[in-house]
């Protein structure tokens, strides 16, 4: 199993970011470790700081972890490039990071004499060599691409920065019983219905947490998605039944401005917590595989298609740009696979 890992800041946290390709045993024992989390912007599980960590991870002390004065001068302004055209924190935090990595490579070099042959040296000569996952060598690229199209006087020519190839990973998908026994798990309704709400809608970690009441349209059986990914608004149907679990959350706990706000009343609820309410959930239903929240959204997917609903509508309902990243779902379905008869019921 080839795995590597670094020492970076993560909200203003010093974290151990771990990078491997998917394993479900070394992602169970990653969860064994306290404080170990899942980022979606890192692309990588990140652990505390501490001693025992950095002698478990092998973490040795980099010669050098910080560009050159110039390469700090062009992050500063590539920072404020992406702010300008409202890229979100996260995305900005992830692109300016991914620069770093590589002008701290070339932190003896002028950057505008960096070409493509760079790039392709600095993938060979440290991520591969690290082992770094091809999720993080395509933010890299991704980075290195919009920086240099903001930089004039420069031997890059972007068109011919080539990605990593895609690994053609499935989704993973639970049954709709294993589904129930999840959103069944808890008594304490909120956690019932922020399951709830994700699976019955499709919706991401964010896309619940930001929701307002004020987004549940009750007469028309709607959600209202916000400044979703992509900066896109759209909508979902509303099933009843989650309609009048809704209504009984919202009489009991009467929110502010979040319809699900943690302690604090007009702060919504903390994304940890909402992992810990899904954790406790598969423990009370005794369910062992490494389920996330974002397991919910693909069973939803999933369990549409197999209804028959056309693929067109769940691109519309998942918010995909593209009806290529919908169409993943087809091959996950057993609707049409179980109808398949083995040739070895022939043989008996």
């Amino acid at each position: 199993m080839n795995w590597s890992a670094k020492l970076l800041t993560h909200k203003n946290e010093k974290r151990i970011a771990v990078y491997f390709e998917k394993n479900v045993e070394f992602i169970a024992r990653i969860k064994q470790i306290d404080g170990a989390r899942w980022s979606q912007s890192l692309v990588a599980w990140h652990l505390p700081d501490t001693e025992n960590n950095r002698l478990r991870f092998k973490i040795k002390p980099a010669s050098h972890t910080v560009p050159s004065l110039e390469g700090i001068a062009q992050i500063e302004k590539f920072t404020q490039w992406l702010s300008s055209k409202r890229y979100s924190p996260s995305t900005i935090r992830t692109y300016s990071e991914a620069l770093k990595s590589f002008l701290v490579f070339y932190r003896e070099k002028a950057i505008q004499e960096i070409s493509n042959d760079d790039v392709i040296i600095y993938t060979n000569d440290y991520i591969l060599k690290n082992n770094l996952s091809a999720s993080y060598q395509n933010q890299i690229v991704n980075a290195i691409k919009l920086y240099f199209k903001t930089v004039r006087e420069t031997k890059i020519e972007i068109e011919k920065i080539h990605r990593p190839k895609r690994s053609k990973l499935l989704p993973n998908v639970l049954s709709k019983e294993e589904v129930k026994l999840i959103l069944e798990a808890h008594s304490n309704i909120k956690h019932k219905m922020m399951l709830s709400l994700i699976y019955s809608c499709g919706l991401r970690c964010g896309e619940l947490l930001a929701l307002q009441p004020i987004h549940i349209d009750s007469k028309r059986n709607i959600v209202l998605l916000k400044n979703s990914k992509g900066k896109k608004d759209r909508i979902v149907p509303l099933s009843p039944k989650i309609l009048h679990l809704l209504r009984d959350y919202y009489t009991l706990f009467k929110p502010e401005k979040y319809l699900f706000e943690g302690q604090q009343k007009g702060h919504a609820y903390d994304s940890r917590s909402l992992q810990q309410v899904l954790k406790q959930a598969l423990q009370k239903a005794e369910i062992t595989k490494p389920v996330t929240l974002h397991w919910l959204r693909h069973s939803y997917a999933t369990h549409l298609l197999e209804n028959g609903t056309d693929l067109r509508y769940i691109q519309e309902l998942l918010g995909h740009n593209s009806s290529k990243t919908t169409e993943i779902y087809t091959h996950v379905s057993t609707k049409s696979i179980q109808q398949i008869k083995s040739p070895f019921d022939d043989l008996y």
